[in-house]
């Protein structure tokens, strides 16, 4: 829709296939727009963590609740090994697509089918041949805000424990009761869609409270970015206008070991 780019990702469109509807109309709807613009900001912003941390010597890169993610079929660092950790059901579906899309599985990536209900973050990387002597980036998106507590601080204290220079990118909800008016409404109508999809939100943070956590997992420098600096990034200066608007109601964040 949009020219530049946040994102260039050859992959996505090819992934999801032929048969996804492309509803332009609704897409220029300044509600689908804005949530383009997020979805894309969110992606850039963990890859230039990353890339960051791959300039340091970090070679190893886990997809946290992967999903559809794209990053490894167009990983640009040929020493940058990817795991991909998500629901054995939900790698399943995602490889069906691929093999339909003709789309091939690098030799740099290896897939990470996790339960955490029966197997810990750590022996799950580690079964899959992740070398926990080695610093790691950690990419957790769309993930924190479906969460429990203890889910959260349990994977947090996993990443903790990793060498210096590892580090986690990942978004988190505001508290509601600390949302103005405007951003209450956006954000009721955004947890009414995925408590529809059968996601609720579950976990809320104040950017206090979630440096609290991170410092108490462990890590040592943390970067939380809001929509205005994600602008500042990503969108100055375009004559297409797209840019974040002022009523997100959560943050990115990258913490480091």
């Amino acid at each position: 829709m949009e020219r530049p780019r946040v994102l260039e990702d050859p992959i996505a469109l090819r992934l999801v296939g032929s048969g996804f509807a492309r509803d332009m109309e609704r897409a220029k709807h300044p509600v689908a727009r804005d949530f383009r613009a997020f979805m894309a900001a969110r992606s850039r912003y963990a890859e230039d963590r990353l890339a960051a941390a791959v300039a340091q010597g970090v070679a190893q890169y886990v997809v946290l609740g992967a999903g559809l993610d794209t990053f490894a079929y167009r990983n640009p660092f040929p020493s940058v090994r990817v795991f991909e950790v998500d629901f054995p059901a939900t790698q399943q579906w995602k490889r069906a697509m691929l093999r339909e899309a003709g789309i091939p599985l690098p030799a740099g990536l290896t897939f990470v089918p996790l339960d955490f209900e029966h197997k810990t973050l750590a022996d799950g990387l580690g079964d899959a041949g992740f070398d926990v002597r080695s610093a790691a980036f950690f990419g957790w998106l769309g993930v924190v805000p479906y969460l429990t507590l203890g889910a959260f601080r349990a994977t947090l204290r996993a990443i903790g424990q990793l060498p210096p220079k590892s580090a986690v990118s990942f978004d988190y909800v505001f508290s509601p009761d600390t949302l103005s008016p405007r951003r209450r409404i956006v954000f009721d109508k955004l947890a009414g869609r995925v408590a529809a999809a059968g996601e609720p939100f579950r976990l809320f943070f104040k950017p206090a409270e979630l440096e609290k956590e991170l410092r108490s997992a462990g890590f040592q420098r943390i970067e939380q970015v809001n929509s205005d600096q994600l602008n500042e990034l990503y969108f100055k200066e375009r004559s297409d206008g797209l840019k974040l608007s002022p009523s997100g109601v959560g943050m990115l964040t990258t913490a480091w070991v």
